[in-house]
């Protein structure tokens, strides 16, 4: 192994796969098991649904697809509430062989619009009244639980590399990127079953993310569910007591968070250790766990967190596990099976270990993406040789556990979610009274970060309600800044470049809490 690398031969399997049966395998060998359960309340199940009923649920919206024209390769656009027809329209879609495009329910509607133009899809499930559909056909949550009572259709016969699903996250440009996935990137999740998770077919996984996140997608369902587990999803409206009542009564194995969520909890007023009794441990990605909050979840429940670092590109691919928990400091080990090297950050060669560089994936993981939508360039300039570049910052310790130093490429993180700077800065320029606007992340304490606005322009007209009120009407509610602070001048340099690690300090506390 070269300096630097991690390597395992990965198995890629048959070359023909369905993410959809792949996922659903377990209605051949336990179809009376429960896949997957719904809260729409802590005390009340909303919906039970075994893996005979979810499969062929499943297969039928597949059928229903096809009998509505939509062909293999089509894309279905998906932008629904926190309901169960998320997940059984998006791996209806994936069975067909066509591709999910999943997007958050949260959404304006001029960004909705500018996906649903990018991929041009050959239907939307959507209940929003302000969906731009055109002529587009939609399938309402009505339309596509009607759907899933009729006859069942075969799953595809896809190949490994084929579409499967085209994510949209923040890229540098300032609009989202589309990140295509194929459908081994469900079979390459397989890596994280040992080396995060520590999942069995007996385990009762419950994640606290909503369907629509590709988070939930994976951790919460594609790899239970192929791992013959069961699923437990809650969708009802969250807050600090409801996690812990539903552990308590519930009694899962393994609970899944962003770090956010982790922190509401120990602000409960619920008995977490009595709660949390059947808990083997919980799993954190999205954002960065800060360890102060991994040792207050151990003294308060007696359990660990163990941490993901991934990417909506490649998924989770560093990780601690039950069997090999990450040492203080770190975010864990590669995992079994991924090939991946610390690149240094100046030349094309490996880093020294101990030395900060860039955390990449070789292009052969099967976990990796296809590329970026309708983007060869971006694709190519991901790349460094045979090296998918990240842009996360990190150093390897002496065991090999990799310590994150964050981002090159300045993305914020916000409950979960990765937010570009100059996407919300372009929002900020279209308001009148902006001359100028520079938005960074600001860490309020150990455990919490908030996107701030920094802007220039007529004071006496930069009012924090009015940028409020015009960032919530073009982004989602988890990219508008928490705070907006007038200044006279943005820092930048001889040649006229923002100074992006300057912004930080212009923000005082008096800020924060206007």
């Amino acid at each position: 192994m070269q300096q630097g690398q991690r390597e395992t031969g990965p198995d890629r399997g048959p070359c023909q796969f369905n993410m959809a049966a792949h996922c659903l395998a377990a209605a051949a060998r336990v179809p009376d098991k429960v896949a997957l359960t719904v809260l729409d309340a802590p005390d009340r199940v909303a919906e039970r649904w075994s893996y005979r009923d979810l499969d062929k649920a499943i297969r039928a919206i597949a059928g229903a697809l096809l009998a509505r024209g939509v062909r293999p390769g089509d894309r279905v656009l998906l932008n629904l509430g926190n309901s169960s027809a998320f997940p059984l329209a998006f791996f209806g879609t994936v069975a067909v062989g066509c591709v999910a495009v999943p997007t958050s329910a949260q959404l304006s509607a001029p960004e909705l619009a500018a996906i649903i133009n990018r991929v041009n899809p050959a239907l939307i499930c959507s209940d929003r009244e302000d969906v731009a559909a055109g002529a587009i056909s939609v399938w309402s949550t009505d339309e596509i639980r009607r759907a899933a009572e009729g006859p069942p259709a075969d799953f595809a016969a896809t190949n490994r590399d084929d579409p499967a699903y085209l994510v949209f996250t923040s890229g540098t440009s300032g609009h989202p990127k589309g990140v295509l996935h194929a459908h081994r990137a469900a079979d390459a999740r397989r890596m994280m079953w040992r080396d995060w998770y520590g999942l069995t077919s007996d385990d009762l996984v419950f994640h606290a993310g909503a369907f629509n996140r590709t988070y939930t997608l994976g951790a919460g369902l594609t790899d239970p569910w192929a791992a013959g587990a069961s699923a437990l999803i809650y969708t009802g409206k969250p807050d600090k007591d409801v996690w812990p009542t539903i552990m308590e009564a519930q009694g899962p194995s393994i609970f899944a968070a962003v770090p956010g969520v982790y922190r509401q909890i120990l602000k409960s007023n619920v008995k977490l250790e009595q709660a949390t009794q059947r808990l083997r441990h919980g799993l954190s990605a999205g954002e960065a766990l800060a360890p102060g909050l991994r040792a207050r979840w151990r003294e308060r429940t007696g359990t660990d967190i163990h941490e993901a670092l991934g990417m909506s590109e490649v998924s989770t691919f560093i990780s601690g596990s039950p069997e090999r928990p990450a040492p203080e400091g770190t975010t864990g080990y590669p995992q079994s099976g991924r090939r991946v090297a610390v690149l240094d950050d100046r030349t094309p060669t490996f880093a020294k270990p101990g030395t900060v560089g860039r955390l990449a994936v070789h292009r052969s993981d099967p976990g990796l993406m296809l590329g970026y939508w309708e983007d060869e360039e971006a694709t190519k300039a991901a790349f460094a040789g045979d090296w998918f570049v990240t842009g996360d910052l990190v150093a390897e310790g002496p065991d090999g556990a990799l310590r994150y130093a964050g981002r090159s490429d300045d993305v914020m993180t916000a409950q979960g979610y990765r937010v570009e700077p100059v996407e919300v800065e372009a929002v900020l320029a279209t308001h009148p009274a902006v001359s100028d606007s520079a938005v960074c992340e600001v860490h309020v304490s150990e455990d919490l970060r908030l996107i701030v606005a920094l802007v220039e322009g007529q004071a006496a007209d930069l009012s924090s309600t009015s940028l409020d009120a015009h960032c919530r009407a073009h982004l989602a509610d988890y990219k508008c800044p928490k705070a907006f602070v007038p200044v006279t001048a943005l820092p930048r340099g001889a040649n006229g470049k923002l100074q992006r690690r300057a912004l930080p300090a212009l923000v005082s506390a008096k800020d924060l809490a206007r």
